[in-house]
């Protein structure tokens, strides 16, 4: 299984949450990749511009030496279009970035790992699982 990493993760592993530790590591045991999905990337590099903690950029860099950073696949564009009409039409909410991230998951297959399963709950289709 392949997972892709929310930016909320990713987070936690820059600080060394330990439940989120011990996944990542019984997931690389298993041979799952890890994605930094690049809407994710985007959000902890400007986090870093903006306070650029040595060892939150150290961190960072050690978390990318382990993960795959892969670019949004054109059909990513659509079907986040597609996602955010779906819910458009049914009232809800999302925020662009988190639909971005649903549909780079979904159209490459990948798991999202997030702590912030309500921001995503209302995704139809979307695999995810909460390490924290």
């Amino acid at each position: 299984m392949d997972y892709a990493l929310d930016t909320n993760t990713i987070i936690h592993l820059m600080r060394g949450t330990p439940s989120v530790k011990a996944q990542r590591e019984q997931a690389i045991r298993q041979g799952s990749r890890l994605i930094i999905p690049p809407f994710a990337d985007y959000e902890i590099q400007r986090g870093l511009i903006i306070k650029p903690i040595p060892e939150h950029i150290k961190a960072y860099s050690i978390i990318c030496d382990n993960c795959a950073l892969e670019d949004m696949p054109p059909s990513a564009w659509l079907c986040a279009a597609h996602i955010y009409a779906e819910l458009y039409a049914k009232r809800f909410t999302v925020k662009d970035a988190d639909i971005i991230i649903s549909a780079f998951c979904m159209v490459n297959g990948y798991t999202l790992v997030t702590n912030n399963i309500a921001d995503f709950v209302n995704v139809d289709g979307l695999q995810m699982i909460d390490w924290v």
